[in-house]
């Protein structure tokens, strides 16, 4: 049975790293407003990740499991007012995996992961005519003399720039559909690669987007996942299959972020209306209460179960047990809350939620990346229906 219960450890930790989190808060408007620059490794008055990791040599093996835990993390970091940090900032290397290293775990070789697992790996799927539908990937590779040749052209590569390299989608049969298409480690120090650019977005500007190009990029033949090169007739290949379970994990993830901004927008409008005497009278009933606590009831309790969906995703995760269907419940669940939860605190606030001089309007952009990424809400509702209903993609597109 699962139970979300925190043991007084875990919330310790959860209270540590809101403490992380808000430490930056002086310097999130430089960062969005010089999105060029990447924020250091330090900031001026942040207390780093270093004072959170003490604590987690503190677990115990019955507390929350790992993966449901690092959830509810990622839910209290992303609800604060800091700069964005991944908990890599704390680590030895200084940095964190990337979406591309949850995929050398899912799909690597044993090999494969112990010679490129210390690496920052970024996911570069998307193309400019190739987004949710990843069959129609144009990205080719064609094997050459033990080499993998790859030509295409990829964009919104999260943490692009700053990786080490990237797991680059690419078809080596494109008669096949999603069969021919097969995931290749490309390092940013093979002969073709190009970092085009850094995008310039809405939100999310702490963190780098990139836009790749592969014009007869060349890299080892070793350096396609899992060394499946055989393109199976009348079915998806297990390479491709093996790869898209990546998304099981990192959807909640994902999602996670979508909640921590809804979160944040909640949490902003809680304390300003406290501010000017409107708070919340759990004595009375709905029909006694004014519009504006009546909204932030509202707003808690879709916040809350978003939250649960996403923590449920990772707890199957945690137990071994399939969760294709959760993870995809949670993706858009937070995806949804990410847009409507920011939207209403605005609502709430008026004014004062456009001015520059509060963040409540940083959440709404944010956040509404988590709709998008790792598969589009839309997305997420095709594949829940199937699910359910028992249809594949070609029965229900």
């Amino acid at each position: 049975m699962a139970d979300f219960r925190l043991s007084d450890i875990d919330q310790q930790i959860l209270d540590k790293v809101v403490e992380v989190g808000n430490s930056t808060v002086q310097h999130t408007r430089y960062y969005e407003d010089h999105e060029h620059e990447f924020p250091p490794a330090k900031l001026e008055g942040e207390v780093g990740f270093e004072a959170v990791f003490p604590l987690f040599g503190q677990r115990k093996p019955d507390d929350t499991p790992l993966m449901t835990f690092m959830m509810a993390v990622s839910m209290a970091r992303g609800s604060t007012n800091g700069v964005v940090r991944g908990l890599g900032l704390g680590m030895p290397n200084g940095r964190a995996g990337g979406l591309g290293n949850a995929a050398l775990q899912s799909a690597g070789t044993a090999e494969q992961k112990a010679k490129w697992g210390n690496l920052f790996l970024a996911m570069s799927i998307t193309e400019p005519g190739a987004g949710s539908d990843t069959k129609a990937i144009q990205t080719t590779a064609r094997l050459e003399d033990e080499e993998w040749v790859i030509n295409g052209d990829k964009i919104f590569v999260t943490d692009g720039v700053r990786a080490d390299g990237a797991i680059v989608w690419a078809t080596i049969d494109k008669s096949a559909g999603r069969a021919g298409i097969k995931s290749f480690l490309v390092l940013k120090d093979a002969p073709g690669f190009e970092l085009v650019r850094k995008e310039k977005k809405l939100g999310i500007r702490a963190s780098d987007t990139a836009a790749y190009a592969f014009r007869d990029c060349r890299i080892p033949r070793d350096q396609m996942l899992g060394d499946d090169e055989t393109v199976p007739k009348g079915g998806g290949s297990a390479a491709y299959k093996g790869v898209m379970k990546t998304f099981n994990m990192t959807r909640p993830a994902v999602a996670s972020g979508g909640v921590a901004k809804a979160l944040g927008a909640l949490n902003f409008a809680r304390d300003a209306l406290a501010a000017e005497g409107v708070e919340v009278d759990w004595g009375r009933s709905f029909n006694q209460r004014s519009a504006p606590e009546q909204k932030l009831i509202e707003m808690e309790a879709d916040t809350e179960a978003a939250a649960l969906t996403v923590l449920h995703a990772a707890w199957l995760s945690d137990t071994r047990q399939p969760n294709n269907l959760e993870s995809s419940v949670c993706k858009a669940k937070g995806g949804e809350v990410c847009r409507t939860i920011p939207q209403a605190a605005m609502d709430l606030l008026g004014g004062m939620s456009v001015s520059h001089d509060h963040l409540v309007e940083k959440y709404l952009r944010d956040g509404r990346i988590s709709d998008i990424y790792e598969g589009t809400g839309q997305i997420q509702r095709l594949i829940i229906a199937r699910e359910i209903l028992g249809y594949s993609s070609e029965e229900l597109t």
